[in-house]
């Protein structure tokens, strides 16, 4: 057995998709990055990479590989799948944003995720948590996510 954990923060602007967790939620502001800039999707990507000791997202996705400007967050996490030779025991992510509320959404992610990683919606817990309106997050200009994954080696 071995655990991951992973982390992401992107900031928020006016007239972009906010994509979490592989779906689009509706808002007025999104997240910018070189990517889609899906943190829950991000911080995902990083525990895989950190259960599997492969490194992180950025030494497999390079902010300066103009090629994959742009690129779904859903789609790296795919290539990432990949690599991977084990088995998803359970993943554990936290959202950390004041807006939107997600609680409509976590199901949906979960079922995102569960798909794209071959395992059952079940072993997915997504959690949303606000900052009580402290710093950047608090005042809604930014979205993180902190994930943890649980893997048995081979399959």
């Amino acid at each position: 057995m071995r655990i991951g954990n992973g982390f992401d923060i992107h900031t928020l602007k006016k007239g972009r998709k906010l994509i979490l967790g592989g779906i689009e939620i509706p808002s007025e502001k999104g997240l910018i990055g070189h990517s889609d800039a899906d943190v829950v999707m991000h911080s995902v990507i990083d525990a895989i990479l950190g259960a599997m000791a492969l490194g992180d997202i950025g030494e497999h996705f390079p902010d300066t590989d103009k090629n994959i400007e742009g690129i779904s967050s859903t789609k790296m996490l795919k290539n990432v799948m990949k690599l991977f030779t084990g088995k998803i025991i359970n993943l554990d992510v936290t959202v950390v944003c004041e807006y939107p509320k997600l609680s409509p959404y976590k199901k949906e992610m979960a079922n995102n995720l569960a798909s794209v990683l071959q395992i059952a919606p079940h072993q997915i817990s997504i959690k949303a948590k606000t900052m009580e309106k402290i710093g950047e997050i608090g005042k809604g200009n930014a979205i993180m996510a902190f994930s943890t994954v649980l893997i048995q080696e081979g399959k």
